[in-house]
C-alpha cells in the first residue's frame, strides 16, 4: 500500500471510528439530556480538576530539563511549558504528533537538535508507559478480591484456569521467539523491549534521578487527582475509590484509540464505573464532561501557546 495512503488512513481511520462512537454514545444517553448533565454540572469542581492539570503540564515540563541538562542545554522553562502545551494540542489532530511537535518548537526556539530533543520526549513516554503500569498493578492489588470475584461470577473458573494457562505458555513460547529473532516482527519487539529496558535503566543513571522520578510520580498523581477531582461535578454519582482508579485507567486507555478519545472516553469510564454498580446515565455524563473539560483545556492553552511563543521569543 502506497505510505501517502497509509499515513492518509492512520489520520481518518481514528476520526470515523471516533464519530461512530459519539453516534454510539448518544444511544446511551440523547443529546437533550446530556446537555442538562452540563447545565447543571458544578464549575468548581471542574475548574478543581484542570488546574491539577495545569500543574501536572508545568511538572512536565519542568521534569524536561532533567533530561536536557547533560546534553549542555538549559532551555528557559517558559519556551519549555509552551511546547508542552503545544504537543497535547497537536495530539488532538494527529495522534503522536505532539512529541514531533515539541521537540520542533525547542529546535526553533531553544537551538535544541531535534534528534536530541525527540530522545529525550521518548525517554518520558518510557517513564509514563512505567507508572501506567505501576498505576494498574496497585489497582489490580487494591480491588484484587473485587476483580476475582468479577470474574468468579462471569467466567467458569475451569475455562478461566485454563484461558489462564495457555496465556502462560503462549507467553513463554513469544518470549522466547522473541529473544532469538534477528530480525522482522520478533527482531522489532525485541529492539522495542531493549529499548524500553535502557530508557528505564538510563533514568537511574541520571544526575538528579530522584528529583525526574519524584516529578514522574507528581505528574500521575495529578493526573487521578484531576479526575477524582472533577467526580462531584456531576449531582449524585458516587464512585468508590477502586472505581475511580480502574475508570481512570479506562479513560488514560481510550485516549490512545482515537483522538484525544473522543467518543470512546465517555464509554470506557462509564463501562468502568458501571463495574461497581454505578447507573449508567451519570456515568456517562460523567464520562463527557471530563473529556470535554480536558480537550476544552488543551484547545485553549495549546492555542494561546501558539500565539504567545513567537511574542516571547521575538529575537528568535
Amino acid at each position: 500500500m502506497n505510505s501517502k495512503i497509509k499515513k492518509s488512513l492512520s489520520l481518518i481511520l481514528p476520526l470515523i471510528f471516533g464519530g461512530g462512537l459519539v453516534w454510539y454514545l448518544f444511544t446511551i444517553i440523547p443529546p437533550k439530556t446530556l446537555l442538562e448533565y452540563f447545565k447543571k454540572a458544578n464549575y468548581w469542581w471542574i475548574a478543581l480538576g484542570l488546574f491539577f492539570g495545569i500543574l501536572s503540564h508545568l511538572s512536565r515540563a519542568y521534569r524536561w530539563k532533567f533530561l536536557l541538562e547533560p546534553m549542555g542545554y538549559a532551555p528557559r522553562f517558559t519556551n519549555s511549558f509552551l511546547a508542552v502545551l503545544i504537543g497535547y494540542f497537536v495530539n488532538l489532530a494527529i495522534p503522536r504528533a505532539g512529541e514531533v511537535s515539541r521537540a520542533t518548537v525547542m529546535a526553533n526556539y531553544e537551538g535544541i537538535p531535534f534528534e536530541k530533543g525527540f530522545g529525550t520526549i521518548i525517554a518520558e513516554r518510557v517513564a509514563d508507559l512505567v507508572m501506567m503500569f505501576l498505576v494498574i498493578g496497585v489497582t489490580l492489588l487494591i480491588q484484587f478480591e473485587f476483580i476475582y470475584q468479577l470474574l468468579k461470577e462471569n467466567f467458569d473458573p475451569i475455562k478461566l484456569s485454563l484461558t489462564a494457562l495457555i496465556a502462560f505458555i503462549g507467553s513463554l513460547l513469544f518470549f522466547r521467539y522473541v529473544k532469538k529473532s534477528k530480525s522482522g516482527f520478533g527482531g522489532k519487539i525485541k529492539k522495542f523491549l531493549k529499548s524500553l529496558v535502557e530508557g528505564i535503566t538510563s533514568i537511574f543513571r541520571m544526575k538528579d534521578k530522584w528529583a525526574f522520578i519524584f516529578h514522574t510520580v507528581f505528574i500521575w498523581a495529578m493526573y487521578i487527582l484531576m479526575f477524582w477531582a472533577t467526580i462531584p461535578a456531576i449531582e449524585g454519582l458516587s464512585v468508590p475509590f477502586g472505581g475511580v482508579l480502574v475508570g481512570f485507567i479506562a479513560g488514560a486507555l481510550s485516549i490512545a484509540a482515537t483522538n484525544g478519545g473522543i467518543g470512546l472516553y465517555p464509554l470506557a469510564v462509564a463501562g468502568a464505573f458501571t463495574l461497581f454498580n454505578v447507573p449508567e446515565e451519570p456515568s456517562t455524563a460523567f464520562g463527557s464532561v471530563m473529556w470535554a473539560a480536558q480537550t476544552v483545556m488543551v484547545i485553549v492553552f495549546g492555542g494561546l501557546s501558539f500565539l504567545v511563543l513567537p511574542i516571547l521569543n521575538k529575537e528568535k
